[in-house]
């Protein structure tokens, strides 16, 4: 129950009840005024529900793409881990305790870029972990020195190359959002359809008993900014607002680097 009303808290908000109020004072004011008209009620779907119900399926399908890029970060992080601990036959080496201090290190700064709305700081941190990825390409190299075959060396380089192919997806997931013209346009209807259909929710208070002649503007702000709402917290599937993001946590990684 404790998770539903938190839910709840992040889509009804103060948005929520300032396009209410102002829905139910058009209404009111329309009404007064006699001001009715039968708009028609397809037109909500087609100029709206549709073009935010699509949004959500695509911040939705980029989440899902960055939880599948994440995952692959992690697992190759890991393999490499695994690879500089079990690998060498020369077990007086510090490959180990080299490659994990270089891959928390790189798991905590990829965190701290995509949860980074800045472009300064993902700059600034961009040149950090493609220096990173350098040192541990060199790592790698040490391999040989104690006792690795060229062909595991090789796996090794891969499983780095595919690491890189990842931070990449998660870099485009992460600047590259709905389109913003689509994003635009459905805010714009969103907060003012409800205002302009005061002659429509006056024209159906006759068909409603006393003291529910409002629950049609009420129903339609909620409805509409509610969807907004999930919109926005899907759009940035790293920022860690919404309970749908996705949550990078370095204590998990230090599990499996031990």
């Amino acid at each position: 129950m404790i998770k539903i009303f938190r839910s709840l808290k992040l889509i009804i908000n103060y948005k929520t009840f300032i396009l209410t109020a102002l829905a139910v004072l058009s209404s009111y004011v329309c009404f007064h005024f006699g001001l009715t008209a039968k708009f028609p009620d397809m037109l909500i779907g087609i100029a709206i529900v549709f073009p935010v119900v699509f949004s959500i399926g695509s911040a939705y399908t980029r989440r899902e793409t960055a939880l599948q890029r994440l995952s692959d970060f992690k697992g190759h992080a890991i393999a490499i881990y695994y690879a500089s601990r079990d690998w060498p036959s020369n077990k007086e080496n510090d490959l180990a305790t080299k490659g994990r201090a270089l891959l928390t290190e790189m798991l905590l700064t990829l965190k701290t870029m995509l949860k980074a709305e800045s472009n300064a700081v993902w700059d600034e941190h961009e040149k950090k972990i493609y220096d990173l990825f350098s040192k541990l390409s060199s790592l790698t190299m040490e391999f040989r020195n104690h006792g690795v075959q060229s062909g595991e060396i090789s796996r090794v380089s891969q499983y780095i190359s595919k690491m890189i192919i990842a931070f990449d997806n998660m870099r485009i997931v992460h600047r590259y959002r709905t389109p913003i013209t689509l994003r635009a346009y459905s805010k714009v209807f969103i907060y003012t359809f409800p205002i302009i259909y005061g002659p429509y929710f006056a024209s159906t208070f006759h068909d409603f008993s006393a003291q529910l002649e409002y629950v049609m503007p009420i129903l339609y702000s909620f409805i509409l900014v509610s969807l907004d709402n999930i919109q926005d917290q899907l759009e940035n599937p790293f920022d860690e607002v919404g309970e749908d993001d996705i949550v990078i946590e370095e204590e998990e990684m230090a599990i499996f680097l031990s």
